[in-house]
Parts: C-alpha cells; sequence; structure tokens
C-alpha cells in the first residue's frame, strides 16, 4: 500500500508506520545526546504514552535513565484498507526499539479509565515489573466513564458565562476568520470536569499506593496548559480550565499523599508545558492561528521546542537535577513550569502585537503557518526526514 496523508478538517485519517517508527527514533536521538539522566526513574507507569508529552515522558523515561516502562493507551489498529493510528505505530515503534536496548517495555492497549485495565495494570507491576517510581498521567480523551458511579461524562471546549468570538486558522486552506463559541451549559462544565479533571488521576495515585505499587520518592506528574491572555476566555476560563483547576487542586492533595510514603524528592505535581501542534490543539478554535504566530516569534528568538525537547527539558532541569535535597522548583502555585520560554515577556508581546495584524492575505509574512502544517502532518508520520513515501508498505506493516 502506498500511504498518504489524508487530512478531513482537523483531523488526518491515515498515518504511516515507518514514518511514525522515524518520528519515535528521532526522539530517542535527541535524549540520548543529552546522556544519562542524573538520579532518573528507574521504573514507569505512562498512561496515555503513545503520542505527544506521554510518549516523549516514555523516552524520557526509558532512553535518558534506562527505565522499564509499562504504558497504557487507546489506539486503533489497522482495518481492512484502513491504517492504524499512528499512536497504534508508535507504540509498536517504542516496544520494539526499547526491547532492543534492553529495556523492559510493555505496553497495554484500552480504556485507562475503566477498573478492569487499572486492575490488569496492577497485575503486571506486582508480576513482572515492581512498584514504579514514576507515574505520568497524560491522557486526553473526549469521553469518560466512572467507574464510581457508571455515568458517562463528555468533554465540550466553551467558554463559561458568556460567548466569545475572536479570529482562526484552517491550517488546511491558511484562511483566516472569525469563530464565535456559545457558553457552556453548567452540565457542560462538569462534564468536562469529569473527564479531564483530576478525579481519574487520584483513583490511580490512590489504587498505587493502596498495592504498595508507588515506591517511597515517587515522583507523581500530570499536564496542563495556562496560555496567553488571548485563548484565556475559551481555553483557562472556559470549560477546560475548569478541569485543569481541578486537576491542580487533585495534585495539592496527591503530594500529601506521595509523600507520606517516605523517600527522598517524592512528591505529585502538574507541569505546565508550552503549546504545541497537536490532534487535540489542532480542534481547539484561536489555537492554530496563536501556535502559528508563537512559532514564528519563538523560531526567530531561537526558542523553540518540540514535545521531545520540553520533556527532556522537564526531566532534566526540573525533575531530575542530579543534586540531593534540591527541591523541584515551582511558581507560586506549587506548579512546574516548562512553559516559561513560551510565557516569557518579550515572546508574548510580539504574538500581541502581531494578533490584530495578522489575516489571510498576510498570514505567511506574519505567522508560520508552513511549520504548523508540516508538524501536524508529523503527528501522523508524514514529512519525516529519511522515510520514502513513494514505497510500497507490505501489508504486515501495516
Amino acid at each position: 500500500m502506498i500511504i498518504e496523508p489524508k487530512i478531513r478538517g482537523f483531523l488526518c485519517t491515515t498515518a504511516h508506520p515507518d514514518g511514525c517508527r522515524a518520528s519515535v527514533e528521532e526522539q530517542i536521538r535527541h535524549v540520548q545526546k543529552g546522556g544519562a539522566i542524573p538520579g532518573g526513574p528507574k521504573r514507569a507507569l505512562i498512561l496515555g504514552c503513545s503520542t505527544g508529552y506521554g510518549l516523549a515522558s516514555r523516552i524520557a523515561a526509558a532512553f535518558g535513565s534506562g527505565a522499564g516502562t509499562l504504558g497504557v493507551a487507546f489506539e486503533r489498529p489497522a482495518e481492512r484498507d484502513r491504517t492504524a493510528s499512528p499512536g497504534w505505530y508508535q507504540n509498536r515503534a517504542f516496544d520494539d526499539l526499547a526491547q532492543a536496548a534492553g529495556l523492559y517495555s510493555r505496553t497495554l492497549n484500552g480504556d485507562a479509565f475503566s477498573a478492569e485495565l487499572k486492575a490488569e495494570v496492577v497485575d503486571i507491576l506486582k508480576k513482572e515489573l515492581g512498584p514504579v517510581d514514576l507515574f505520568v498521567y497524560s491522557l486526553a480523551a473526549p469521553r469518560r466513564t466512572s467507574p464510581l458511579t457508571g455515568i458517562s461524562y463528555r468533554s465540550t471546549l466553551k467558554p463559561i458565562g458568556k460567548s466569545y468570538t475572536n479570529k482562526t486558522l484552517d491550517f488546511n486552506t491558511g484562511v483566516v476568520s472569525e469563530v464565535t463559541l456559545d457558553p457552556a451549559t453548567p452540565e457542560e462544565v462538569e462534564g468536562t470536569v469529569q473527564v479531564m479533571g483530576g478525579e481519574d488521576w487520584e483513583l490511580w495515585t490512590e489504587l498505587l499506593i493502596k498495592e504498595g505499587l508507588l515506591a517511597p520518592g515517587a515522583k507523581v506528574l500530570a499536564y496542563s496548559y495556562i496560555g496567553p491572555d488571548v485563548t484565556q476566555p475559551v481555553y483557562r476560563n472556559g470549560t477546560i480550565g475548569a478541569a485543569k483547576d481541578h486537576l491542580e487542586a487533585t495534585a495539592h492533595t496527591l503530594d500529601a499523599k506521595v509523600k507520606a510514603l517516605g523517600g527522598e524528592g517524592g512528591g505529585a505535581w502538574v507541569s505546565v508545558n508550552k503549546a504545541l501542534v497537536t490532534q487535540a490543539s489542532s480542534a481547539i478554535p484561536f489555537m492554530p492561528l496563536y501556535i502559528s504566530l508563537l512559532y514564528k516569534v519563538m523560531k526567530d528568538k531561537g526558542l523553540q521546542e518540540g514535545c521531545i525537547e520540553q520533556m527532556d527539558r522537564l526531566f532534566r532541569q526540573r525533575l531530575y537535577t542530579g543534586a540531593p535535597g534540591n527541591p523541584v522548583p515551582v511558581d507560586e502555585k506549587g506548579r512546574i513550569r516548562v512553559d516559561d520560554w513560551e510565557m516569557r515577556e518579550d515572546v508574548q508581546a510580539e504574538v500581541k502585537r502581531l494578533w490584530p495584524m495578522v489575516d489571510t492575505a498576510n498570514l505567511a509574512q506574519w505567522s508560520d503557518g508552513t511549520g504548523y502544517r508540516e508538524d501536524f502532518l508529523r503527528l501522523f508520520g508524514f514529512g519525516i526526514a529519511g522515510v520514502d513515501y513513494s514505497a510500497d508498505v507490505p501489508e504486515e506493516r501495516i
């Protein structure tokens, strides 16, 4: 099969297995170039391990610190003439490459919200890997069924209180236009908090503690985003923001429980990461235009980072500094910040200056729309150096 990108809206319906593998290999090389991470993890559980920050976290733990990793993700295998999802191929590549390097690596494909998968993870950890010293919660899903109540919830992306209108970018056509989002209902706010807030993270952490599978001194992480003023009404002050507030409040509760296990350097944190092109961010109005402007500014200043650069910096400069007793640096709310370069005053001032000026006619001048599209295609394994996209991909690799 010759596999080409097929884009529909903000989704690509195909993925290239060789490109996805090459992407994983690129990320591994980046981490290895930095050498070993002093004091890094040795056994890690990564939820949402197949793409983005979750995959990059797993690569940093394994290839930066020699950690054995158990990963969990919910990805789609190939069927008939349809390719698998990119995360399916990336999980397969990671397991192959980690095992070839002599590292323990196993990936479960299923619903991490379910009690059944939680029980399976507990069983595997007890039999194969042992208590983890790093637990990363990086799940992103549109819906969740609570194992406590059996109620299913959906997340929404809406402002709270009143509608919001601003610019957006169709990155397929390069058209800048305006979009208006209606305010969320109270039920939509609650649903988003149930899906994207801290309840499931807390259930997982408490289960690991109860089963003796969180080692003393373990580091427990979840990921979040704050962003600039222009996205605040729909993001941080909207339904997603309500969920992130709940996630950050949960971190304080979990921090005390993790520290009670003893050991040095343990705790629970939310890491606030920078804006990047992901499948999720591509679906958020206003974000494609903001990221296109941000990319241009950060590249011009030599500050641009992708997922692996962010997670490599998180591990080396925040979580594991190699200095015993040195606390993890946090902001006034107890959050780790690796969005610091994005939120630098000079970066945000330039983005704010460009925002009212940019339109369809001058998009190429004032933004990095090309870079946005390239990064979007890379999510699905396209545009990766060294991959022959004209070659026929054998059935056994699809």
